[in-house]
């Protein structure tokens, strides 16, 4: 039996499941709970550690584990609870929960995930609050219009103004942080070279996809939600759709797919013969989009920018 340890993160404590003797454990979710889970980790024989992505509650254990070279896999929350309740295993409750993060491991065999630089977790935040602040600027944005009162106005004008200059502020942090990281740096600057990705599509997509250039087309495709999954069964045969992936970065795409089909000679010429064919617009716009995000995996492996006849 692998020493496979599950654990359940919440704000203030750590819920650990060690499977190969069916112990539970509780940590305090802070500097001292989480040097104490990694003494404890210290005498086990390459332990792996499985954890769900809880934003900001996993990031501290996240750093800790890869610090002291503790091997661990991040799962996706949805994944484990459909594992859990393809089990049979309704309840959920943090020992519950970390007991079945082991088991999922242990039924399919997870592997250690490579540990993100520093870089990637302090992008991520910032284009996290970017995020927001944009959903904000767009929800003002409508009330501005719906208001009638001067005085609501005037304040729901400043308020705009606010996030406006915060997310540019924002905008110019994420871009120092690109130009103080060579790698990072020449990443950017080769999504920059292909005609429809801008600034924000660009690091969107080096902080929602960082294994961007070390993985096959079709992963690509796959991570950015853009690939069909059949659907067939016997001699029935449906239609295919997309589904899965990575939803922020399909979404980053969709503007810039739009920008490419203007632009960018290669795949305007991709989208004006997928028309004629007499596809619906919107599998059109996503063949772009899955263009977009293969060239781009292309030629961040390659190492070169972008020049026609590439798409």
């Amino acid at each position: 039996m692998r020493n496979i340890i599950g654990v359940d993160i919440s704000k203030d404590r750590l819920d650990v499941f060690a499977l190969a003797d069916r112990t539970y454990h509780q940590f305090a979710n802070d500097q001292h709970g989480i040097r104490a889970l990694i003494r404890q980790l210290g005498k086990l024989d390459q332990p792996l550690v499985v954890f769900e992505a809880t934003g900001a509650y996993h990031r501290r254990l996240e750093a800790s584990l890869a610090k002291h070279a503790v091997h661990f896999h991040k799962i996706n929350p949805r994944q484990s609870r459909r594992f859990a309740e393809a089990t049979g295993r309704l309840a959920k409750t943090d020992r519950v929960d970390a007991a079945m993060l082991a088991r999922m491991a242990a039924a399919l065999s997870l592997s250690p995930q490579t540990p993100k630089a520093e870089t990637h977790h302090d992008l991520r935040e910032l284009l996290v609050a970017r995020r927001a602040l944009v959903k904000d600027l767009a929800t003002g944005k409508a009330r501005e219009k719906r208001a009638l009162q001067p005085v609501v106005r005037r304040q729901i004008t400043k308020r705009l103004r606010l996030a406006e200059s915060q997310i540019a502020e924002l905008e110019r942090e994420i871009l120092d942080r690109i130009n103080d990281d060579p790698e990072l740096c020449a990443r950017f600057n080769i999504l920059l070279s292909i005609p429809g990705i801008s600034e924000i599509t660009a690091f969107t997509m080096l902080v929602e996809m960082p294994e961007l250039g070390t993985m096959s087309n079709k992963q690509a495709a796959s991570l950015a939600r853009l690939a069909p999954v059949s659907r067939q069964s016997g001699k029935w045969q449906g239609k295919e759709h997309i589904r899965g992936g990575r939803r922020e970065l399909r979404r980053a795409l969709y503007m810039p797919a739009l920008s490419a089909m203007r632009f960018n000679p290669d795949l305007k010429t991709m989208s004006e013969t997928l028309a004629a064919r007499g596809k619906p617009a919107k599998v059109v716009i996503t063949a772009v989009m899955r263009k977009l995000i293969v060239l781009s995996n292309i030629l961040v492996a390659a190492g070169r920018e972008w020049s026609p006849n590439q798409a």
